[in-house]
């Protein structure tokens, strides 16, 4: 009774208020069409037409039934075009998961742009701080990791994309103790609390961000809210530097060195391998070279 024929046959007589003119339409003969709607009406148990001299008019149970029906005929065009593209590699979703290390200013265009490209593909975004990035991956939370640690810590067919070198800066407010002299040394430095990230991971071993051994941590889930204890004074820690230098040169912070220290780390991009997901070959033809990513990512 709801097969697709039998619901484009009441559409087209609801659209033209014919039989006959659906008849014509559809290549059958008028008495086919009217026999057809009866064994429907006759299963529904109610008119769904009013039969005039001239044409014919849907009823108010009618009306109820086509608006259905046409719903019904989009969700089934729906599954035919998901259908044929996960047959051709098309997947429905892609999982994008962003290291809080990376600068989010290229973000939105890139969602334009994946919109832009795809029909009735989908985007999901995550963020996650250190090995948090390499979990959701193993774990197939994520089908591409933008910013994570070059230090592998899980196994598995996974690509892999230098993006180069990230900085790190040790910052505090202006107003902080560690503000006051020029050169820290680690046993002043370590009176005060370190600011730093918690690792999002629940199963692969955390990692912190880096801070004396002698110092209290306080464990924050993002740069929000670690910028807002730095810039209250509630301690000091070591920030991206291209997420420090805007606030360095606004005066919100000051940074210092402590030991001369030089702290780097190697970032990466990684890819759940599957030659079939064309969604991850674009994204990751989109992203671009190892130098590309640097620049749009991690470079103030």
């Amino acid at each position: 009774m709801y097969s697709r024929p039998s619901l484009e046959m009441l559409d087209m007589i609801a659209r033209l208020g014919s039989f006959s003119a659906a008849a014509e339409a559809l290549h059958k003969v008028p008495s086919a069409i009217s026999y057809s709607v009866r064994q429907i009406e006759q299963e529904i148990g109610t008119p769904l037409f009013r039969r005039l001299p001239r044409r014919v008019e849907l009823t108010p149970a009618g009306e109820v039934f086509i608006a259905e029906a046409r719903r019904l005929l989009r969700q089934m065009d729906e599954l035919t075009r998901h259908t044929r593209r996960a047959a051709s590699g098309w997947q429905k979703r892609l999982k994008l998961t962003l290291d809080n290390i990376v600068k989010v200013d290229k973000l939105s265009v890139l969602i334009e742009d994946f919109y832009a490209e795809f029909e009735s593909a989908e985007l999901q975004i995550n963020m996650e701080v250190y090995n948090g990035s390499w979990e959701a991956i193993s774990e197939q939370r994520a089908d591409i990791v933008i910013g994570a640690t070059s230090a592998i810590p899980v196994s598995g067919e996974y690509g892999v994309r230098p993006m180069g070198e990230l900085q790190w800066t040790l910052v505090m407010s202006p107003l902080h103790p560690c503000a006051q002299v020029a050169e820290l040394d680690e046993e002043f430095a370590s009176q005060f609390p370190a600011i730093c990230l918690d690792d999002t991971s629940r199963v692969l071993p955390k990692r912190h961000t880096q801070h004396s051994p002698r110092q209290r941590r306080l464990l924050l889930p993002n740069w929000y809210s670690a910028i807002e204890c730095l810039k209250s004074g509630v301690g000091i820690g070591y920030m991206p530097r291209h997420i420090a230098e805007p606030l360095i040169d606004s005066g919100s912070l000051v940074a210092r060195s402590l030991n001369n220290d030089t702290i780097d780390s190697q970032c990466c991009l990684v890819w759940r391998k599957d030659d079939s997901n064309k969604l991850i070959h674009w994204m990751l033809n989109y992203l671009g070279s190892s130098s590309q990513l640097h620049s749009d990512w991690l470079k103030h």
